[in-house]
């Protein structure tokens, strides 16, 4: 039985979202954000923000509440997909965690199982290229299951894939080694220090994903 897959998602152009140009403007963090439900067709949804800074907003926003430095606003989004939180609920994934912060955007959200996280990944990347692949963590399964963590391998290029796959079968990782970095250079035909700047990259990229 499945137990789900949490998913963490970056996107770092600033007018992806009407809420992170916000935020970028009035040069604060946004994570306290809510949105209704569309009982109907003919129903429009609406999102609310808070603010925490002295932030007069441009556009089309109500303000509904404020209490000492933080005010919160209220938009109304015209029909169709926008942004990547009106993708998600294109497939009923609830956006669980939003930040916006400096021109950035942070969003978790959970996939039934990878097959959904692969749609649901799919149509973000088709919709908006720039999106960065943070964090996949699947949930333990039962009540012993262990915590286990989807490292993305896209993130790596095709250049530390090869360099990272050739210094694991030549036995770099193994203690003792049975190579060196010269000898997996040599190997490659490459620089010593050029393998270890990919191999540095690489392993990086997937502690990222792990820690």
């Amino acid at each position: 039985m499945s137990s789900g897959i949490r998913a963490t998602v970056e996107f770092s152009t600033p007018d992806i979202c009407p809420v992170v140009e916000h935020a970028s403007a009035a040069g604060t963090t946004v994570d306290s954000v809510a949105r209704s439900v569309r009982p109907t067709a003919d129903a429009r949804t609406a999102t609310e923000f808070a603010v925490d800074a002295d932030y007069e907003p441009d556009g089309d926003l109500t303000p509904v509440f404020s209490h000492g430095s933080t005010r919160r606003y209220r938009m109304v989004h015209d029909e169709g997909v926008h942004c990547p939180c009106e993708c998600l609920g294109q497939f009923g994934c609830p956006v669980t965690r939003y930040v916006a912060r400096e021109g950035r955007l942070t969003v978790v959200f959970h996939a039934a199982d990878y097959e959904e996280l692969q749609t649901v990944v799919g149509e973000l990347r088709e919709r908006f290229p720039d999106i960065d692949i943070k964090r996949f963590v699947r949930g333990p399964a039962g009540e012993n299951g262990h915590d286990s963590v989807l490292v993305d391998r896209s993130r790596l290029t095709d250049r530390q894939l090869e360099v990272l796959e050739r210094a694991h079968e030549m036995g770099y990782f193994e203690n003792p080694r049975r190579a060196n970095a010269t000898e997996i250079a040599d190997d490659l035909d490459i620089n010593p220090s050029t393998l270890r700047e990919h191999l540095s990259a690489a392993e990086r990229k997937l502690f990222d994903d792990l820690l």
